[in-house]
């Protein structure tokens, strides 16, 4: 009977550290699994900090590149575009400076039309003294043709001093400027003369002296 009383002994106490090993290999799993589940979570924040703390560019260099950007852009237009209208103002203003130099010219010189109608007028005047309707020969056949020059040279004075003076109502370079004066000092002087010739300031008309009274 002892003996058999000593191995129900040893059988429960082999049963016992047997159980008592497996709990502790599954307390050991648990905390392996624990411990590896810890470790991938503090893996998981790393990760998540390191990408929270990646260098950003710095605001600088986004506005240099941003800078360069819209510079090239311009440059594009620029290109595209061409530039507006300096030069073309810059050339009309010269053209307009000579045409009033040359009109200012032709009031002092004379002009084809000028010619033209003066000639026409002295053959009105022949016309009229045929038909009687004109009793005064030199008014009729030459004061009228030398009015109708001076008339005509005045109108080419006015109009170089109205060129002249558009041209220089603008910001102009120096020969520009320096061309319309001259064509506004000829105006001025064209029509000065034209008004001389109008009004018969240079000479009077010409009269025809009466002849010789009847002897006693």
């Amino acid at each position: 009977m002892g003996t058999t009383t000593d191995k129900r002994s040893d059988d429960e106490t082999t049963a016992a550290g047997t159980t008592g090993k497996a709990e502790e290999a599954g307390k050991a799993e648990q905390n392996g699994t624990a411990g590896t589940a810890e470790r991938a979570g503090a893996t998981g924040k790393a990760a998540e900090a390191g990408k929270g703390t990646e260098p950003k560019p710095e605001d600088g260099a986004d506005e240099s590149a941003q800078a360069i950007a819209d510079a090239d852009a311009d440059t594009a237009d620029t290109d595209e575009e061409p530039a507006p209208g300096p030069a073309a103002t810059g050339v009309a203003a010269g053209a307009g400076a000579v045409v009033a130099a040359g009109l200012g010219l032709a009031s002092l010189t004379g002009t084809w039309l000028g010619t033209l109608m003066a000639e026409r007028q002295t053959l009105l005047g022949q016309i009229k003294l045929q038909s009687g309707k004109a009793t005064d020969q030199i008014a009729t056949v030459y004061g009228a043709p030398w009015h109708t020059t001076a008339l005509v040279n005045g109108v080419f004075a006015v109009l170089a001093m109205l060129v002249a003076a558009v041209v220089l109502t603008g910001r102009r370079s120096t020969w520009v400027r320096a061309v319309a004066w001259g064509a506004l000092a000829l105006g001025v002087l064209g029509l000065l003369i034209s008004a001389g010739m109008y009004l018969d300031l240079f000479a009077s008309m010409p009269t025809i002296p009466k002849g010789p009274g009847g002897g006693a």
